[in-house]
């Protein structure tokens, strides 16, 4: 389990992260989004952190699939299936002021870093 967002800024904070609010979210809110995928684990849920809600969300695949463009689908479909085959969760960040919806594939490991050449990351508009 990763360490406490509390304890991890000073030492999680990067460039990646200053460069990247939506990482930064994710820094912050990972215990959540960890705790919330575990009670889902077997069935891989989509994980979703709405920034002006401030609210970390586990949706079926299906259904978080469903309410996306034909392009975003496309998009979910590929990032998800590399997911399951590497033990990675996908999380989006919604920005819902700037239109944003942002979505990386984390390893579902101990602890998570900047996102780098192992982060899949993918900005979509709503």
């Amino acid at each position: 389990m990763p360490v406490p967002a509390e304890r991890r800024k000073s030492s999680a904070k990067s460039d990646s992260a200053d460069l990247d609010p939506y990482w930064t979210a994710i820094l912050h809110q990972w215990s959540f989004i960890v705790r919330l995928y575990e009670q889902y684990a077997d069935k891989r849920p989509v994980m979703l952190f709405d920034i002006q809600e401030r609210r970390v969300y586990a949706f079926p695949y299906e259904e978080f699939r469903a309410e996306l463009s034909e392009r975003s689908q496309a998009s979910l479909t590929r990032q998800y299936k590399h997911g399951l085959a590497n033990g990675d969760i996908v999380v989006f960040v919604r920005d819902s002021e700037q239109e944003k919806l942002v979505s990386y594939s984390l390893p579902f490991r101990a602890e998570v870093r900047p996102p780098g050449p192992s982060v899949r990351r993918r900005i979509q508009r709503k």
